[in-house]
């Protein structure tokens, strides 16, 4: 069991590398912008609409794994059904350490309800939202910061995107 100052001294020890990481995602993206202009049209079958995502999708991580320094790392993204994600969630990832392997499930476009220049924006959050979470992957967790993991990782996610426009 954990005396009250090992729990204060590693929760100080784990917000002080999460500062050091939050100084380095804003310092290591730049000033390069997303032109929104060059998001996709609208295809007409959902078909196309799925494939079109799924080409956005791809476009987007590689420019956001080379934003946030993840060019070591081995990262796909696949458009996914809502069965392989957690309930009323949009994207997950998993990641072996180790080998520097991660996968990230985007929901699919078939699942949404959104405009389409709305859902790849949404999508794109989904990307970001996932790559911070890949960031923070050696840090220690518990089911107790599991929800403040999720808030912090938001608020940077949409700080990220919002610098990068």
């Amino acid at each position: 069991m954990l005396d009250l100052n090992q729990m204060i001294s590693s929760n100080r020890a784990s917000a002080h590398r999460a500062a050091a990481l939050l100084l380095f995602l804003f310092a290591s993206i730049g000033y390069t912008s997303t032109n929104l202009s060059a998001l996709p049209a609208s295809p007409s079958t959902p078909e196309d609409r799925e494939a079109a995502a799924q080409k956005f999708v791809s476009q987007r991580l590689a420019v956001w794994k080379e934003r946030l320094n993840l060019k070591d790392w081995s990262v796909s993204a696949q458009l996914v059904r809502p069965s392989s994600l957690e309930p009323k969630t949009l994207g997950n990832i998993r990641w072996d350490l180790d080998r520097k392997e991660a996968t990230i499930g985007v929901l699919s476009s078939y699942e949404y309800q959104l405009p389409w220049q709305e859902m790849l924006n949404d999508m794109e959050f989904t990307v970001v939202h996932e790559l911070v979470h890949l960031h923070l992957a050696s840090l220690p967790r518990s089911e107790a910061s599991r929800r403040i993991e999720e808030h912090a990782v938001n608020e940077l996610a949409s700080a990220l995107l919002k610098l990068a426009k």
